[in-house]
């Protein structure tokens, strides 16, 4: 099997290059491409060229546009990136009989209600970034029927920066922290987004997957105050010095925090289908997390 991947050095598509390499050939590009191969999604001709030109048996598109506030003021390169882009490249797979694998978001939802969203219930983006990601959905789904769309939520992997690491650094400068209590979701390690996707592509290749649009994410549910509260009491037992336990953790709500784009209040997702089409578990949100600070931590 010849696998393309797009967005190779971002967090699910550093990960996706260890999990993809048993499944066969891994050609891996950043924005930056090879060999006269073109990955940057700002130019949707370019990167269905290299399509073209590779002919790999699947593609996978872990390349976006997620900087989600300053989308709402670059409207048109996040179309580019998030909906053009790939529909072009959905489009060059299909030619080729080729499986197309995309990651979406919660963001195409409006984040009312309490409920998990499944995957057939209404959209409704409340910003650019979500609009777009929707609008890649649509472009994907209507160029490849050899699709696989993965919806997720709250991504963080230990390589770079993330939500974790920015509340232990808070806590070791900081006696009190205010963090968001009224947004609900499921983190979900780069990792896991990427051993799940190598095996749904086995399975597909196999026959014994569907193609569509899934919702993929860790089980369990938080908030973003419960989230850090969990980071800070991890660090502690690990015996981190810090300023800030979890009882120094005040909830707030969004409002506190006012952004240019519109965040979901309900991120929380009904991953039903997808484990029961592909037969995997969704281990709880804080075992990756667990595992994510002890290799940070120890940096």
């Amino acid at each position: 099997m010849k696998i393309l991947l797009f967005g190779a050095n971002g967090q699910v598509g550093w990960e996706l290059r260890r999990s993809l390499a048993p499944l066969g050939e891994v050609l891996a590009l950043d924005r930056a491409g090879a060999d006269g191969l073109g990955a940057d999604l700002t130019d949707p001709d370019a990167v269905a060229r290299t399509v073209r030109s590779v002919r790999p048996d699947v593609v996978v598109n872990a390349a976006a546009y997620t900087a989600v506030d300053k989308a709402e003021s670059e409207a048109d390169t996040a179309a580019l990136v998030n909906a053009v882009a790939p529909g072009a490249m959905a489009a060059a797979a299909a030619e080729l009989g080729a499986w197309f694998v995309h990651y979406s978001t919660d963001y195409v939802f409006d984040g009312s209600g309490t409920q998990p969203w499944r995957e057939g219930d209404p959209t409704g983006p409340l910003s650019v970034y979500g609009r777009t990601k929707l609008a890649g959905e649509q472009r994907i789904a209507a160029a490849n029927p050899r699709h696989l769309i993965l919806r997720t939520s709250w991504v963080y992997a230990a390589r770079g920066g993330n939500f974790a690491k920015t509340m232990l650094r808070l806590a070791r400068e900081r006696e009190k922290l205010t963090v968001i209590d009224d947004q609900h979701g499921a983190p979900t390690g780069a990792d896991l987004l990427a051993d799940v996707t190598a095996h749904a592509i086995r399975s597909l290749a196999a026959g014994s997957g569907r193609p569509g649009t899934y919702h993929v994410a860790a089980a369990g549910e938080t908030t973003w105050n419960g989230y850090a509260r969990f980071v800070v009491g991890q660090a502690l037992q690990a015996g981190e010095n810090l300023k800030a336990g979890p009882e120094q953790v005040a909830p707030v709500p969004t409002s506190a925090f006012p952004t240019p784009a519109r965040r979901p209040h309900n991120s929380r997702l009904d991953t039903s289908s997808f484990r029961s089409t592909f037969g995997l578990v969704l281990p709880p949100w804080q075992q990756g997390v667990e595992r994510m600070l002890q290799e940070t931590l120890r940096t």
